[in-house]
């Protein structure tokens, strides 16, 4: 049986309850993720305070590592067995295991960890956004040089 952290009011830690979860087999598209390694992101205690409002009940947690378990119908290039990392979709990622849209999963290298998979997706987007798909202004440089150490610079973003 799974495990899944989710809260039914809002407020601090103390909302937090660890309750079993039964996951049926994946839908078309999806897959089953045994997690190995989540993401703990400062969103989360916004989204728990009720200062994001979220319907509640609610899980937390967009960002995790793992094991695909199994597979629906439809899904391509990933596998049972393989090691993926994801960041978005429904909220959920504190559990021990979930369904998640493949179309979200990655496959890890050999060289990058569980951990560090399951807590630099989310910033490893960030950083591919601010660089490549912001609308380009000279003057508003995500990362600026001058020293010889890159700086994150905030103004304008």
């Amino acid at each position: 049986m799974s495990q899944a952290i989710v809260f039914a009011e809002t407020g601090g830690p103390e909302v937090l309850r660890l309750q079993n979860a039964e996951i049926g087999p994946p839908g078309p598209g999806q897959a089953r993720v045994r997690h190995t390694a989540i993401g703990v992101n400062f969103i989360d205690t916004y989204q728990r305070s009720g200062l994001y409002p979220l319907p509640l009940p609610s899980g937390l947690g967009s960002e995790a590592a793992g094991v695909v378990e199994a597979v629906g119908e439809g899904v391509a290039g990933i596998a049972p067995g393989d090691r993926v990392a994801y960041a978005g979709g429904p909220l959920g990622a504190y559990s021990t295991e979930r369904l998640i849209a493949a179309e979200h999963l990655v496959k890890l290298p050999d060289g990058v960890s569980d951990e560090t998979a399951a807590c630099a997706m989310l910033q490893g987007m960030t950083v591919e956004y601010r660089r490549r798909r912001r609308r380009r202004r000279p003057d508003r440089a995500a990362v600026a040089v001058g020293d010889g150490r890159p700086r994150h610079r905030h103004r304008g973003l």
